[in-house]
């Protein structure tokens, strides 16, 4: 089982560098698993691209139908984030380097692969990459 942030769960939604490797990889997979944070932010990244006039309104549509029918088939695997992870994640900022930036969303990715005991994360985001490693785990982009 891999897990992923929604930065390569994007890439398997939206046409950019890397795409269709990222799906011939997810594909591969037994299970692919995410914090369920992602369902949202991967619906903000299909909004922007709607709202930068990348997509037409059909397009966007188009590819929230294709997410729900992979997310109502059991495609992916969602971990929740519950309180705990939250409070992990008010922790992590207070022990976290001064020199690694990390913004929230990326944490709570990082903290819901520690919680879940996975050791690496499979992202395309350069900050989860540099602070991934500060916190023991390997970011891997899948390319």
């Amino acid at each position: 089982m891999l897990f992923c942030d929604t930065s390569t769960l994007a890439k398997y939604y939206v046409p950019e560098k890397d795409s269709a490797v990222v799906q011939a990889s997810l594909d591969h997979e037994d299970q692919v698993a995410f914090s369920e944070f992602a369902r949202a932010e991967l619906m903000a990244v299909f909004h922007r691209r709607l709202r930068e006039h990348k997509w037409t309104k059909d397009n966007f549509l188009a590819v929230v139908r294709q997410f729900s029918q992979d997310d109502i088939s059991g495609y992916w695997t969602w971990l929740p984030l519950d309180s705990v992870i939250l409070e992990q994640a008010v922790k992590m900022f207070t022990t976290l380097p001064e020199s690694i930036f990390l913004r929230t969303a990326d944490c709570l990715h990082l903290v819901t692969a520690l919680h879940h005991g996975f050791p690496e994360i499979h992202t395309h985001d350069k900050h989860q990459i540099q602070a991934a490693s500060v916190l023991g785990l390997t970011a891997i982009p899948i390319e």
